[in-house]
């Protein structure tokens, strides 16, 4: 009886190893794909979507893709310094930012901040869905190490301003740009991409809460910074 019990279960490990193996397998050949590909979705968007749709059967995104040179310097500029400042020369992971987070939600006793990079926010973007789990952070890692090992900086960057949240079913800079300022990512202020860049952490509210204090204190912290960082 013993024997079968382990004979089963071990049959059943290797089957689930199988299945890791190939959903591994089935996000790298994703990644590689967008190399030279633009994703037209991600999964976030889909949960957005059908969040939305659960609400209005007829709702839409607001999305529209556009090439990194179409995008103003301003905004790259400001997410940078918003998001990650050392975007260009780590390999995917923040540690001075890890650390430092953990120190301040510790202190606070509670999450306050995070020490995700761009890229980690990518991977999550792209491919997991919004609840935390142990198996989450561990995919995010992995799908992190694939971004970075078959995409450069430019590509990651590209993609991710593409695909990030600015509002209820608002989705990417151009849409961005257009649904809070009317002119088109290209022509984006230092101003204006600075404030976009403080809604990135809590977009949905800000939509509704445009002149928010925090808001607009995190916008001028942000403009004061924009010119030190670099942009790949």
């Amino acid at each position: 009886m013993k024997k079968t019990v382990w004979k089963w279960g071990g049959r059943l490990l290797l089957a689930l190893g199988v299945l890791v193996l190939l959903y591994q397998a089935w996000i790298a050949v994703h990644v590689w794909w967008w190399i030279d590909h633009n994703p037209a979705s991600s999964s976030f968007m889909d949960d957005r979507l059908e969040v939305m749709q659960d609400r209005n059967p007829d709702a839409e995104l607001q999305h529209r893709w556009v090439s990194y040179r179409k995008i103003s310097d301003n905004l790259k500029q400001a997410l940078i310094a918003s998001e990650d400042a050392k975007f260009v020369d780590h390999e995917g992971f923040d540690w001075d930012g890890i650390q430092k987070a953990y120190e301040k939600n510790l202190k606070k006793g509670k999450i306050v901040a995070g020490g995700s990079t761009i890229s980690q926010q990518l991977a999550k973007n792209l491919f997991l869905s919004t609840k935390r789990t142990p198996w989450r952070k561990a995919e995010e890692v992995v799908i992190t190490l694939m971004l970075e090992g078959m995409m450069d900086k430019q590509r990651i960057f590209e993609i991710y301003l593409n695909v990030i949240e600015w509002g209820n079913g608002v989705f990417g800079a151009e849409a961005a740009a257009r649904h809070y300022y009317q002119v088109s990512a290209a022509q984006l202020t230092p101003y204006q991409a600075a404030k976009l860049a403080a809604m990135v952490p809590n977009p949905r509210y800000y939509d509704k809460h445009r002149e928010a204090r925090g808001l607009l204190r995190k916008t001028d912290i942000i403009l004061s910074r924009m010119d030190d960082v670099e942009i790949p």
